[in-house]
């Protein structure tokens, strides 16, 4: 039976005018014949980042493995609104692993399709901030450390927010969650703690690392496509707003992750064997408090009085990102 072409319905988005530059130029988005691999059905929240990062970071990747790829999916939010017992929105072969073993599992789907002969079929693995940075962090350094076949995306959302908005160690500071309430003197999560992942991940030399937001479709599937063409491990990092943890409205989950990526906050680069290539440079450096009074998490910093200072400290880390990737536009 022939696969059916994607219709395209949506009017006044992107992807739409996608279309009108020349196919080559087109995002996978964009395109008729993209493979949905995450189709409808599932039971993501509205406006959920995760959901659009995953669809788009899917679909790349099938369209760069032309169909041939497996994926393997930590316990998280993802799974949790895709695959209620007995449905899947799937549209590949696809395994659920525990929360922390993703890599692992991964590794071990790669080395089995290696000693079968089908180096064809490639491997994906996926998993949130806290999946990939806390519970599967072991697992997952040790899957750089061999240099296993296997693309892995984090997919950040900068807390555990299938069990209740607790933080992780990819929340930012001031943030308010479950469990890092501003309550007297307290900015909400304390200063100075956290991980970077992507330089963990550079740190390992491995082949590709990247960082990525879902407001630019572009730079993340060129991203990804890149990632697929080389072999070894990758890592791919996303930033995926989630209205719900974050207070937002979900109408704004493209304009946050842009303004995230605009005031320095999240620095989008690429690295490949331990070395930055390459930085999103920012054309229009927007000030912190822009990006912070967009999400409930951060509202306690606008009261009466507001708390300027830590307001001040969340742009000095944000200054500090542009100074050491070089982040602004050449003058």
């Amino acid at each position: 039976m022939p696969e059916e072409t994607v219709k395209l319905y949506q009017l006044g988005t992107f992807a739409v005018g996608n279309r009108l530059l020349d196919p080559d130029e087109r995002t996978v988005q964009a395109r008729s014949g993209r493979s949905n691999t995450l189709t409808s059905g599932h039971r993501a929240c509205q406006g959920c980042g995760e959901a659009l990062g995953a669809r788009y970071v899917l679909d790349a990747a099938m369209r760069a493995a032309e169909g041939r790829l497996v994926a393997v999916n930590a316990t998280g939010c993802l799974e949790v609104f895709s695959t209620p017992y007995p449905e899947s929105s799937w549209q590949l072969p696809w395994l659920h692993s525990l929360f922390g073993n993703a890599p692992a599992v991964a590794s071990g789907v790669a080395a089995a399709l290696k000693a079968t002969g089908r180096t064809d079929i490639r491997v994906i693995a996926q998993g949130g901030d806290g999946g990939t940075l806390d519970i599967g962090f072991g697992c997952l350094s040790g899957m750089f450390e061999r240099n296993d076949d296997v693309l892995y995306v984090c997919y950040d959302n900068e807390a555990y927010m299938n069990t209740g908005v607790q933080r992780s160690s990819a929340t930012p500071a001031a943030a308010r969650t479950a469990n890092t309430k501003p309550v007297g003197d307290e900015p909400g999560n304390v200063f100075g703690q956290g991980k970077s992942a992507a330089l963990i991940a550079m740190a390992h030399e491995i082949p590709y690392v990247a960082t990525a937001t879902v407001a630019d479709l572009h730079d993340l599937e060129r991203k990804v496509e890149r990632a697929m063409e080389l072999h070894g491990a990758r890592y791919l990092h996303v930033l995926v707003p989630c209205p719900l943890g974050w207070g937002s409205a979900a109408a704004d989950t493209i304009r946050i992750a842009r303004l995230a990526g605009e005031t320095g906050l999240f620095p989008v680069l690429e690295a490949e064997l331990g070395e930055v290539v390459g930085v999103s440079r920012i054309r229009k450096r927007i000030p912190v408090e822009e990006y912070l009074r967009t999400q409930r998490r951060f509202a306690h910093l606008f009261g009466d009085p507001p708390r300027t200072d830590v307001i001040e400290q969340v742009q000095a880390l944000a200054d500090r990102n542009i100074r050491r990737f070089g982040l602004l536009e050449e003058e």
